[in-house]
């Protein structure tokens, strides 16, 4: 399984037609939050429409500068990773949008006892065996991923236990623009790519259920 995931885009969906190429030839398409700036459903609708020009095997989750209604247009759409699972081929796909209260009042804010709740919502159901991947707007603190230009650290505890608990294959996240990175939770690789805008995405290539590559690469 080939798969891109794209994270905090910001309406940049100019940057989007460039990846047409890299689109295509992949099986799935993650979007990690931030589709928009506190945006409406036509500007998901936009993004949606030009990556289904190249695949159609798309999964979301929104940030904290979606709208609430942007969950909800996801979830009418059948992409809606928030608080759930989906199957897609061998491995389970779990998510969680929003992000921690940061101050800037932005329009999708939840505390560390909703991603508690939120994770193990999603995690509810999923056979023990099955391999995970996590898909979560908000890193875990103590990463690469959450680290700021200086040099805090302000991710989730609650995203970090749980991953130190379920040990998904991958963490895909975004969020901080600085935390541009690839780090480890035990053996979990947690990958912030950095916003769509930078010309920049995560590539990864699971074969038999284990991670064969973990990129992040430039357009």
């Amino acid at each position: 399984m080939k798969i891109i995931a794209l994270s905090d885009l910001h309406n940049a969906v100019s940057y989007l037609e460039p990846l047409a190429g890299k689109l295509s030839a992949v099986d799935l398409v993650l979007l990690v939050g931030d589709l928009t700036n506190a945006g409406k459903t036509q500007h998901v609708s936009q993004i949606l429409e030009t990556i289904r020009k190249y695949n159609r095997s798309i999964l979301a989750i929104s940030g904290n500068w979606d709208g609430r209604e942007v969950d909800g247009f996801l979830e009418n759409e059948g992409i809606n990773l928030h608080r759930k699972h989906m199957i897609f081929g061998d491995i389970a796909f779990l998510g969680a949008g929003g992000s921690l209260y940061s101050g800037i009042n932005s329009p999708n804010e939840i505390s560390e006892t909703d991603f508690e709740l939120f994770l193990n919502q999603a995690n509810s159901g999923i056979d023990h065996n099955m391999p995970k991947i996590l898909v979560c707007h908000n890193p875990p603190i103590n990463t690469l991923t959450d680290k700021t230009s200086l040099d805090d650290h302000v991710g989730s505890k609650s995203v970090r236990a749980f991953i130190e608990k379920t040990q998904p294959l991958i963490c895909f996240t975004g969020h901080i623009h600085e935390g541009i990175g690839i780090d480890t939770i035990g053996t979990t690789k947690i990958i912030n790519p950095g916003p769509v805008w930078k010309s920049q995405y995560a590539y990864a290539e699971i074969i038999h259920q284990q991670v064969q590559s973990l990129e992040i690469r430039n357009f």
